[in-house]
């Protein structure tokens, strides 16, 4: 595996559901909205502007990445961000507190200060979304849809427009409670990655089903072109001890080969939503992975690998197959050819099962919520802020200031030609300065960098900032990776259940989520035979599975009114 400083170019294109609280404020100047009390006789006395004067203050808290790095002697509450938010829009950024975001900091801290009275900030930003949920019930933070409606900029709103359900887990009878923190499109969707060479020493082609698949399988580990005893081969290198639903070594496309997929509620035939994990098709992908696991075509570990733990093996070059996002060929596939000279990764589509069928687990385009806080006096401030970066950073023209990155020095460098450098070139290191940013990444369009993606695939010369960024820092095949994912984009299939924690999550869903685990595992390792599948399920529903469906659908009706 790569050492963190070469891993963290990465973590910035993930959209995980662990992605890093961060905590940001809000303002003084302008309009509340309508039904606010915020909506004072001052506030007609700052309207919405592209810099104030006087200056305006933006309290804050912040959650800090441990792996965030700074230079020139900078700090979270003193950077390069904040001197350009008071230099280019007459905004002080004013930190009430920080920490390093370890062990959930950051989340404990914001809950003290929430339930001891201290000061809150005015927005704040936040990705852990248990967190989300208990401020918006909290009461201290009101209605955003007017402000979002009134201050709003067009780009903005247009790239908010490309998933309308990104509004649904913040609602609140009917209300936008939080302005969803928007994240590129098929971030986290995954395909197969496969050893080619291997494919070409064997003279046989990339499996389009499941049972080409295990055909393939077969052949990488008893005929291995590498000369690699069996024992020692992994053709499919996947894990499930975090969950049968993840982002690399995810095993759930090999039940969505059988129509479903685990761990998430999908949208069944009348309409409904139902919890993939009980979806008659689980069984089908349990007795499949069971075989798989007698005939060593999956680690005998892969209950206790976490997704790191599935990379080890396809980095050591004795991997054959590993599923994982587009972005993989730049890490951490980019190392084995140090284990494995003349290793060569290329991406295939997700097989289908024995009716045509093929799943996978689709990404959220929402990875994150900001909050306004009631009392506070001028929201707008933050729209010209956040609207400023949608304008002119999430996807700028050539030429444009921001057409290379943020601030140069710190996370892009440019050569005497004038041609952005490797990051790990820049003078002094580089710096994931977004992360510096009000909102964790800034701004991002949801289908931006795949269009960046399927341009560079066709053979344009890169341009724009993410053509380049693509260019320049991600692996050779991801460009050629996100036309494979997109040539199955019907395939998709996100969490259809984004909104909060229903009544009976509360009190049941860590015994659901454990029996769910046992069961399952107890059936791929053949210590129960496949009709315990059945009886789990009738457990599930009877120990509070029925009603949690029953809840999750009320909820459903009320979004798609």
């Amino acid at each position: 595996m790569r050492a963190n400083s070469t891993k963290k170019r990465w973590l910035s294109l993930l959209a995980t559901t662990t992605c890093l609280a961060v905590v940001l404020a809000g303002c003084g100047g302008g309009n509340g909205s309508g039904d606010s009390a915020s909506s004072s006789s001052s506030a007609t006395q700052n309207e919405y502007k592209e810099k104030y004067d006087p200056e305006v203050t933006i309290s804050t808290v912040w959650g800090i990445d441990p792996e965030l790095k700074f230079k020139n002697g900078e700090s979270i509450e003193n950077s390069v961000a904040t001197k350009w938010a008071k230099e280019k829009f007459g905004i002080n950024i004013n930190s009430l507190w920080s920490v390093t975001d370890t062990n959930g900091a950051f989340a404990t801290k914001l809950r003290l200060a929430m339930s001891s009275g201290q000061e809150m900030p005015d927005v704040v930003t936040v990705g852990d979304n248990l967190l989300a949920q208990d401020l918006i019930d909290s009461g201290m933070y009101q209605e955003v849809g007017p402000l979002f409606d009134k201050y709003a900029s067009d780009t903005w709103k247009k790239a908010m427009e490309q998933d309308p359900n990104v509004w649904n887990q913040y609602m609140r009878d009917g209300k936008r409670m939080g302005i969803p923190v928007l994240d590129y499109a098929y971030n986290n969707d995954y395909l197969l990655w496969i050893r080619q060479d291997w494919l070409d020493k064997l003279n046989m082609e990339a499996p389009k089903t499941i049972d080409e698949l295990e055909t393939v399988m077969e052949a990488f580990k008893n005929k291995n072109p590498d000369g690699l005893a069996p024992d020692k081969v992994t053709p499919l290198s996947i894990g499930f001890k975090t969950s049968m639903n993840t982002w690399m070594g995810d095993p759930s496309w090999i039940f969505g080969a059988y129509g479903t997929l685990p761990f998430q509620w999908n949208e069944s035939a009348d309409g409904k939503l139902e919890y993939g994990s009980i979806h008659p098709g689980m069984k089908e992908g349990l007795v499949k992975l069971s075989e798989w696991l007698k005939k060593g075509y999956i680690p005998q570990e892969a209950a206790l690998w976490d997704e790191n733990k599935t990379a080890e093996p396809a980095v050591a070059g004795t991997a054959g197959i590993i599923p994982g996002p587009y972005w993989m060929s730049g890490w951490p596939l980019k190392d084995t050819v140090k284990n494995a000279p003349g290793a060569v990764w290329k991406p295939i589509q997700i097989p289908t099962g024995p009716d045509g069928k093929a799943m996978r687990h689709g990404t959220p385009f929402v990875n994150g919520v900001i909050l306004i806080k009631k009392d506070m006096e001028h929201p707008e401030a933050f729209f010209t802020y956040e609207n400023y970066l949608f304008d002119n950073y999430a996807n700028p023209e050539p030429g444009s200031p921001y057409d290379n990155g943020l601030f140069e020095g710190y996370d892009y460098q440019l050569d005497a030609n004038g041609k952005q450098l490797p990051i790990e070139e820049i003078d002094g290191g580089y710096v994931n300065v977004v992360r510096y940013l009000l909102v964790r990444d800034g701004a991002r369009i949801p289908d931006a960098q795949m269009k960046a993606l399927l341009n560079l695939a066709d053979g344009k010369e890169p341009e724009t900032k993410l053509e380049k960024d693509v260019a320049v820092n991600y692996g050779s095949e991801t460009p050629a990776a996100a036309k494979v994912l997109l040539s199955q984009e019907d395939i998709s299939y996100k969490n259809m259940f984004t909104g909060p924690t229903t009544q009976t999550m509360k009190s049941k869903l860590d015994y659901l989520n454990k029996i769910e685990n046992q069961a399952f595992n107890e059936i791929i390792y053949g210590k129960s035979p496949a009709d315990a599948f059945d009886t789990f399920v009738q457990t599930w529903k009877s120990g509070g599975g029925d009603q949690i469906t029953q809840e999750v659908n009320d909820w459903y009706a009320s979004v798609k009114k």
